[in-house]
C-alpha cells in the first residue's frame, strides 16, 4: 500500500507543478505534450484529480490514526 501512496503522491505533485507553470508562465505542460482537448489530456487531468482525492482520504486517515 505504501508504494501505491507514493505513486498517487507523485501524480498529484506533477499536477501541482503543471498548475504552477500555468499560474506563473501561462504554460500548460499537459496541453503542450498531448494537445489541449485531446483524450490523453483529459485522462491525465482525470488521473491527477482522482489521485488528489485519494490523497485527501489518506491524509484524513493518518490524522484519525494519530488521534486514536
Amino acid at each position: 500500500m505504501e508504494t501505491l501512496q507514493k505513486i498517487l503522491l507523485v501524480v498529484t505533485i506533477i499536477g501541482a507543478v503543471n498548475w504552477g507553470l500555468i499560474g506563473l508562465f501561462d504554460i500548460n505542460l499537459v496541453a503542450t505534450i498531448f494537445g489541449s482537448q485531446s483524450i490523453m489530456s483529459k485522462i491525465v487531468y482525470l488521473l491527477v484529480g482522482i489521485c488528489g482525492l485519494v490523497n485527501i482520504g489518506i491524509l484524513l486517515g493518518h490524522i484519525e490514526y494519530e488521534k486514536g
